[in-house]
C-alpha cells in the first residue's frame, strides 16, 4: 500500500512540474524576448547578450499604455463587484432555498455557459447602439457582467449548495432573516470561494479582446488587450518592443495571483472536496 501511495505521489509530482514547464517556458521566453535590445530578431528561447530595459519604456510611451490600462481597470471595477453581489444572491436563493422552478432557473444559467462570446458580440452591438450604449464603458460592463453571471451563479450555487443546512435552519429557528443569514452566517464561510470568483472575473474581464474591439471603435477608450493588438500591428517588426508590451498587459493579472494566490488556491481546494 505505501509503495502504491509513494508511487500515486511521485506521478502527481511529476505531472505537476511538466504542467509548470509548459506554463513557465512561454512566460519566460516573451519576457526574455522583452530584455534583448529593441529590432534584434528573436526566436525561441534565447538569453539576452546585454539587458535592455528601455523596450518598457518605449512600449508604455508609444502604445500609450497609461490609458489603455486605466480603461480596464474602470471596466473591471464595474464588473468584478457587481457578478460577485449578483452571484452571491441569485446563488444563495438557488442553493439553500425552495424556490419554485429553482431548479429551471439553474439549468438556464448553466446552459448560458454554452454560449460563445464570438456568436452573439454582433448582435449585441447592434441593440447597444440603439440603445446609445456603444462606445461607452457603461455597454461594455453590463455585457461582461452578462457574459460572467451563468459561471458566477453556477460557482457560487454548487457552493451553497454544498454549506450544511443546520447552520441555516438553526438560524431560522432563531428568528434571523433571510438577508441576516446571507451576511453574517454565509457570507464569512463563503470567503475563499468569493476571493476565487473575484480573480477569474477580473481576469476574464481584463483579457476580453473581440469584445471591446467590437463595442469601442474609438481607439482613444480602447482597453489594454486592444490596445496592445494595434499596437503589434503598428511594431510587427520589432518583437522585443512586442514583447514588452505584452508583459505590461500581463502584469496586473500576475500581480493579483501572486498577492492573493493562498485564498484562490483555497477556493479552487474547497470547491473541489465540496464537488
Amino acid at each position: 500500500m505505501n509503495t502504491v501511495a509513494r508511487s500515486e505521489r511521485w506521478s502527481g509530482y511529476a505531472l505537476l512540474t511538466v504542467m509548470a514547464i509548459v506554463v513557465v517556458i512561454p512566460f519566460l521566453s516573451v519576457f526574455l524576448a522583452s530584455l534583448q535590445p529593441a529590432g534584434t530578431p528573436v526566436v525561441g528561447l534565447t538569453w539576452p547578450e546585454r539587458w535592455s530595459w528601455d523596450n518598457y519604456e518605449t512600449a508604455w510611451s508609444v502604445a500609450g499604455f497609461s490609458d489603455l490600462i486605466r480603461h480596464s481597470l474602470i471596466i473591471a471595477v464595474g464588473v468584478v463587484p457587481a457578478c460577485l453581489v449578483l452571484s452571491a444572491l441569485a446563488g444563495y436563493a438557488l442553493g439553500t432555498m425552495k424556490l419554485p422552478g429553482g431548479n429551471a432557473m439553474a439549468a438556464f444559467f448553466i446552459a448560458g455557459l454554452t454560449i460563445p462570446v464570438e456568436l452573439i458580440v454582433v448582435p449585441l452591438y447592434f441593440d447597444l447602439r440603439n440603445l446609445g450604449l456603444t462606445n461607452s464603458y457603461l455597454g461594455v460592463i453590463l455585457v461582461e457582467i452578462a457574459l460572467f453571471m451563468p459561471f458566477s451563479v453556477f460557482w457560487m450555487r454548487t457552493h451553497f449548495l454544498s454549506t450544511p443546512m443546520s447552520l441555516v435552519e438553526a438560524a431560522r429557528m432563531d428568528g434571523a432573516s433571510s438577508a441576516t443569514i446571507l451576511v453574517r452566517i454565509l457570507l464569512p464561510l463563503a470567503r475563499p470561494s468569493l476571493m476565487t470568483l473575484g480573480l477569474l472575473v477580473f481576469m476574464w474581464s481584463w483579457n476580453q479582446f473581440l469584445l471591446v474591439l467590437v463595442l469601442i471603435q474609438d481607439t482613444t477608450k480602447h482597453t489594454a488587450p486592444a490596445g496592445l493588438g494595434f499596437f503589434v500591428g503598428q511594431n510587427s517588426t520589432d518583437i522585443p518592443t512586442l514583447a514588452a508590451g505584452t508583459i505590461i498587459v500581463m502584469l496586473p493579472i500576475l500581480i493579483l495571483f501572486v498577492v492573493f494566490q493562498r485564498s484562490f488556491i483555497a477556493g479552487l481546494l474547497q470547491g473541489a472536496m465540496k464537488g
